[in-house]
């Protein structure tokens, strides 16, 4: 039963118990004939034909059907169902309960009674009684995310090798005992140190599906009949059919058909779910299309949203999953998030690696199988077959760059501090080099919104600066036939109170202009909002509403009683003037904004003097015009004609066209209102009679400008191949309007075929829909599922989409783009589903960032080829040595050490390579081309191929030439298997030779001094050193130094020699090691040279053209 607050202006039904008794049999009759009447509706349902559902409906669909524990992940309880003591008929009843399809259509005495329940009453306690579903925790557990870390091919290579070499470590004896679990404990060090990164990054990206919980409301206020007053419970416990009560400040607890309206207006902040910037005016009255979106929807109010102003009461239709926003949700649920290109490259290539690896291995093994019962293995066939299965394992250990994963992740987060620099937060690394590389498009969700008189008009977007006032005017002279104006602009495009105002480019006193000083008098008073300076951002904020918070800035600006300014704070600063006009008039009541006279206003008294009380206005210039008798010219009241009215018209209709589109506000003020005790404030149908016989001040235009550096940014996208197309909750004419204005849309262009409405689009067929996509520029008045619907067209086109947005709305777009970038002052649930976020908002931040990532892959690109070319060359090593029956070169303990540590620094340092100077004049790349191209493969192939046949010519060279080393024959050490002292081949030559760490030592010293060379060579990818010297990266100078003192460090400071098996070397073989590895720089500029002279481009040149063709 509602009960009614006088106070408080609430409704109240005094009942006693006949009365409630009588009450209740009304209801219950009323529910018995609705009950009736749904089974009618029921049976006239079933015979109909079902319409076929769309992709987003069916997968929506088959989320719900899930695991629960995925509802309880949002703490949204789905409501299955009614005891059937609730209501005869229980069952049909429980699914009417559920859900109520397009009850925005309906009037408010249908839906209730659709719902078999009165206003007044609520519904009954065992109407109320649900059945609640306990659920599992949602996500994986913490085991299955540990083992998902070793699903990758190369991860199982090395974690099988690394068993391999444990178990063959067992069955060593004396001095390898102990070194031989060196190489599995790194190995397996290597592979816990990757899973516990994997870890937490899945972890991490659970936070998308948990921040949705900041939006759920914690209680609502409902009427049932179990109590006699309104009554606060847990929004959870809200069920359909529940008559629920909000006002101002409440967050809605569930989606609600809107009853009834208790004060003059109800406006409601709905921007988290449909992307408004503004507060929208709710009503009563049915919406007749069944297809509206949203936006259109102004009888209903969404769970999650907020009041903003006003008081009404609603039936709830929907809850929990049901709900708008818990849609939202399933779509997050629903869409699963797609793999970066780079990601997809190093996956393609670790899946090629893995599987050249395996076929090396088995040939190396199987073709040594004649050596198996060789003497050095005392004629054991297994002891030789175990041999050769540590050679293997020692190729795979080569062949797998260990070091790339942290080189990758090492070069990227370095990345992402430079983008942090330029204000974007990347909280997905590989999105640094696809930002850069890849993007084709980029989407950009926009919060600009028509101008509606008294309502929030921020824009909440990267593309504009702040709402400010950019023009007004007031009379100058006027008759009965025509008037002439003083105009005025304003400068400032932000909250600072900083700016002129100008006549004629020239400064003016505003206290100078009677009518001014009254406009100024209008803007301070007629307006809720306020100016704060943030200390410890050091910026101008608003408190309240834009539009308002513009109007007390202009009063700033304009401070017509030439108040000395120039010794206040900045806090001081911020309400200065306004102040002053406070402290003459106090305001004694606000009528607030309807739609219907599309104008608000106030009733101010004079403070300390008999002047007469006075309203001011202000509004919708056509409705405000009509209803004003006079006008205002200085200090004089004259009589307004319809000619001068359509004059003035006319000026303010030129303002709201053209390029610039200003947004108008007309104020007047009425000098003999009727006495405040004589108005009858609870009647709203009043408002409009108080609000007439007005004089007209002025107008004042409104103006979101595109922030100054937002043209050059869209210029430079689209040099750089990169489509912008903007996505907007708002009408298309405003939206059309914007995109001319920040050069997305040509000037005189036609926009036929390039800009579309979110109806318009889903009036067209898929082929349709998917041919639109591809000229689109432009999606105005779209929904949700529209945007994942655009994302995945673009994702059909094999391009790499981003996506921008802020709300809760934009999230499951955000997600399924290669791409999400979010805004610095979005919802938290939109930054958790993004990759970057802004931190100032700012569109040029997202070219800045698309500039260093082109810069981050052009280096990732040169430390992989480095890298890779590295591990090619070790290949080779241990394949000549194995195909060629040489004695072991390299070992897996040392393989490890030069992946990791001594490779790995040079490599990370490459990431510092100066960025190109036309790395902006490239197209992006095609996502489909390889990571490594066929050229790209040679060049590695034949810089490895120098690297491992240098490492075994260096340990060659001390068998057959140094002077300390036995000087034996090429032949003798190719079989030097069946070195014995009874074996006339190697008489004098001690077998034990074989196993000196000199011939390793000296692979080592070449492999490493070798590959600091090759390092120099990836400073550019087709430059000469001639041209990109090698101190142009001193990072890169410093870690060639660090690796060479970290060699020296393992091969003459014990106990490393013994870990890593090697042994100090004399000055002569260093120099054999120079000469060994300084031509590898010759080789590569060679190569370098025929790249440079090869077809350079032609590869982006045909893709360019296939673009070109495609769209």
């Amino acid at each position: 039963m509602k009960h009614e607050e006088k106070p408080a202006g609430c409704e109240r039904l005094l009942r006693s118990d006949v009365r409630g008794d009588e009450r209740r049999g009304k209801v219950k009759r009323a529910n018995e004939s609705s009950r009736t009447a749904l089974k009618r509706s029921s049976s006239r349902k079933k015979r109909r034909e079902p319409r076929a559902p769309s992709e987003e409906a069916e997968s929506a669909r088959a989320h719900s059907h899930r695991s629960s524990s995925q509802t309880a992940a949002l703490g949204l309880t789905e409501v299955h169902g009614l005891k059937p003591a609730a209501c005869r008929g229980g069952s049909a009843r429980s699914k009417r309960f559920l859900k109520m399809e397009n009850a925005h259509t309906k009037s408010a005495p249908e839906v209730l009674a659709n719902f078999g329940v009165n206003e007044n009453t609520g519904l009954t306690l065992e109407q109320v009684k649900i059945n609640f579903e306990k659920y599992g925790p949602n996500g994986k557990s913490l085991w299955e995310l540990v083992v998902e870390q070793f699903e990758d091919l190369l991860v199982r290579i090395l974690l099988l090798a690394a068993c391999v070499s444990f178990v063959l470590a067992l069955f060593e004896e004396g001095e390898e005992s102990t070194t031989a679990f060196v190489e599995p404990i790194v190995i397996l060090l290597i592979l816990v140190a990757n899973a516990v990164i994997g870890v937490w990054q899945e972890r991490n990206a659970e936070n998308a599906i948990e921040a949705l919980k900041e939006y759920e409301p914690e209680m609502g206020k409902v009427y049932r009949m179990n109590r006699t007053a309104v009554q606060r419970i847990k929004a959870r416990d809200i069920v359909p059919g529940d008559i629920v009560e909000v006002s101002v400040g409440d967050k809605v607890p569930a989606d609600i058909r809107i009853t009834s309206i208790k004060s003059t207006t109800l406006r409601v902040d709905q921007s988290i779910l449909t992307g408004e910037s503004v507060s929208i005016i709710k009503h009563t009255d049915p919406v007749p299309d069944p297809r509206a979106v949203n936006q259109d929807k102004k009888n209903m109010l969404f769970s999650g949203t907020n009041i903003a102003a006003g008081r009404a009461i609603g039936v709830v239709i929907s809850t929990a999953v049901s709900t708008e926003i818990g849609k939202i949700r399933n779509q997050m649920v629903a869409t699963e998030q797609e793999k970066t290109p780079l990601q997809q490259k190093l996956d393609e290539f670790g899946q090629q690696l893995s599987k050249v690896i395996s076929l090396i291995c088995i040939a190396v093994w199987v073709i040594n199988i004649s050596h198996f019962a060789d003497p050095v293995h005392g004629g054991s066939w297994i002891r030789g077959a175990i041999y050769y299965f540590k050679i293997a394992v020692a190729l795979a250990v080569a062949a797998i760059p260990e070091g790339l994963p942290a080189v990758i992740t090492t070069c990227l987060a370095l990345g992402t501090r430079r983008m942090a620099k330029k204000n974007a937060i990347v909280r997905s690394l590989p999105i640094c080099g696809d930002a850069g590389m890849y993007l084709r498009y980029l989407l950009r969700q926009d919060g600009y919104t028509d101008y509606q008189p008294d309502v929030c008009l921020q824009v909440g977007s990267s593309l504009f600066a702040k709402t400010h006032c950019d023009m007004m005017f007031v009379v100058n002279k006027a008759d009965d036939t025509s008037c002439s104006l003083h105009e005025f602009t304003i400068t400032g495009s932000t909250y600072a109170p900083e700016g002129q105002v100008l006549k004629c480019e020239r400064p003016v006193e505003c206290g100078d202009y009677d009518g001014l000083v009254e406009l100024a008098t209008i803007c301070s008073l007629c307006n809720d909002s306020s100016l704060d300076y943030n200390e410890a951002k050091g910026v101008y904020e608003k408190v309240g509403e834009a539009t308002e918070t513009a109007l007390t800035t202009l009063v700033e600006k304009m401070n017509v009683f030439k108040t000395e300014l120039s010794g206040l704070s900045k806090v001081d600063r911020a309400s200065a003037c306004n102040m002053i006009f406070r402290k003459l008039m106090q305001k004694k009541f606000t009528l607030e904004f309807s739609r219907d006279r599309k104008s608000m206003s106030v009733y101010c008294t004079p403070i300390g003097s008999n002047s007469q009380n006075k309203m001011f206005v202000k509004g919708a210039p056509e409705s405000v015009i009509d209803r004003c008798q006079f006008l205002r010219v200085g200090k004089d009241r004259i009589p307004l004609t319809v000619a001068v009215k359509e004059e003035l018209m006319g000026t303010i209709r030129d303002w709201g066209s053209g390029r610039d589109t200003l947004r108008c506000l007309a104020l007047a003020s009425r000098d003999s209102p009727p006495p405040d005790d004589k108005m009858d404030l609870e009647n709203s149908a009043k408002f409009s009679e108080y609000e007439s016989n007005l004089t007209f001040v002025g107008c004042v235009g409104m103006l979101d400008p595109p922030r100054s550096e937002v043209i050059g940014s869209v210029k430079l996208c689209s040099k750089a191949g990169i489509r912008v197309i903007m996505i907007t909750g708002d009408n298309k004419g405003t939206a059309v309007a914007i995109c001319r204005r920040v050069g997305i849309i040509g000037e005189d262009e036609d926009v036929e075929g390039k800009a579309y409405t979110g109806r318009e689009f889903d009036d067209l067929t898929l082929e349709a829909q998917r041919e639109a996509v591809k000229r689109a520029r432009c999606f105005a008045r779209v929904e949700p599922a529209h945007k994942s619907k655009i994302v995945g067209y673009l994702q059909s086109f094999d391009e790499i989409t981003a996506m921008t947005g802020d709300g809760v709305n934009d999230a499951p777009a955000l997600k399924k783009a290669e791409i999400g970038i979010a805004m610095g002052s979005g919802t938290a649930v939109a930054k958790s589903a993004s990759e970057m976020v802004l931190s100032d908002d700012n569109f040029s931040t997202i070219v800045a960032a698309v500039e260093e990532g082109r810069a981050i892959y052009s280096n990732m690109k040169q430390f992989i080829r480095y890298l890779i070319s590295s591990n090619v060359g070790e290949v080779v090593c241990i394949f000549l040595t194995a195909i060629l029956g040489l004695p072991e070169a390299l070992i897996p303990v040392q393989l490890l050490w030069v992946n990791l540590v001594t490779d790995g620094l040079p490599a990370t340092a490459l990431g510092f390579n100066p960025p190109d100077l036309d790395i902006m004049d490239k197209p992006p790349r095609n996502p489909k081309e390889s990571l490594i191209s066929g050229w790209l493969f040679f060049r590695y192939l034949a810089i490895g191929g120098y690297v491992g046949l240098g490492t075994v010519s260096a340990a060659t060279w001390w068998y057959l030439f140094d002077e300390g080393g036995p000087q034996v024959s090429f032949y003798q050490l190719r079989h030097f298997m069946q070195c014995t002292e009874d074996n006339p081949m190697f008489e004098g030559i001690d077998c034990e030779v074989f196993e000196s760490r000199y011939p390793t030592t000296m692979a080592l010293s070449v492999l490493v001094t070798i590959e600091m060379f090759n390092a120099l060579n990836s400073l550019s990818e087709n430059q000469s050193l001639l041209r990109m010297p090698p101190w142009v990266n001193i990072w890169l100078l410093g870690a060639i130094i660090l690796s060479m003192s970290l060699h020296f460090l393992i091969l003459y400071v014990e106990p490393l020699p013994l870990i890593f098996q090697v042994t100090p070397l004399h000055f002569y073989q260093w120099i054999v090691v120079l000469k060994i590895s300084i031509p590898v720089i010759l080789l590569d500029e060679v190569l370098k040279y025929i790249s440079r002279h090869h077809s350079e481009g032609e590869e982006e040149e045909t893709y360019r053209k296939s673009r070109q063709l495609k769209f």
